[in-house]
């Protein structure tokens, strides 16, 4: 099983990855939606802070996100066209996205063995708080992977990674 320091470094190096693929993109670049199935980066942003929301709520930290919010970005939510209600801004979700990093950097590393191997709910019943941690972590970082494809959408012909 992956140890709670290799996944504080997991979730911190994508949260690297992530300031990297926006860095210099407008919000509106972030709006962006793909010419094929899929979410422009405001959503795609938007997701990762809500997934974000409920591993924080999981290790007993104040959520960083409203039920509203959540909603809005939620798995099987509408894709994001156009800036409008309920929409966050991009730079916002990003310092929202820093903001979780911090308080999952002081849950992780009081985490026990005991407290792994308890039960939790999610999507598939109960199962080990750390198998839980793991499937957000792995979740986030299908996510993060579709950060370079969307940079490149905005138009910056670049090579971050």
């Amino acid at each position: 099983m992956i140890s709670t320091q290799e996944l504080l470094e997991g979730f911190a190096r994508n949260l690297n990855i992530i300031q990297q693929q926006t860095k210099g993109l407008s919000h509106e670049q972030c709006l962006l939606q793909p010419p094929f199935r899929g979410n422009c980066m405001n959503w795609v942003l938007g997701h990762m802070a809500e997934t974000r929301n409920s591993l924080l709520k999981t290790l007993g930290q104040e959520p960083i996100l409203t039920q509203q919010e959540c909603a809005r970005y939620g798995h099987g939510s509408e894709p994001v066209c156009a800036d409008g209600e309920g929409i966050i801004p991009s730079e916002r979700l990003l310092s929202l996205l820093q903001q979780s990093q911090e308080r999952i950097a002081v849950a992780l590393p009081r985490l026990t063995a005991e407290d792994l191997a308890r039960k939790v709910k999610d999507h598939r019943g109960e199962v080990p708080l750390g198998n839980r941690l793991f499937f957000l972590y792995f979740h986030e970082t299908y996510h993060t992977g579709q950060t370079e494809l969307l940079r490149q959408l905005a138009g910056t012909n670049d090579k971050i990674i």
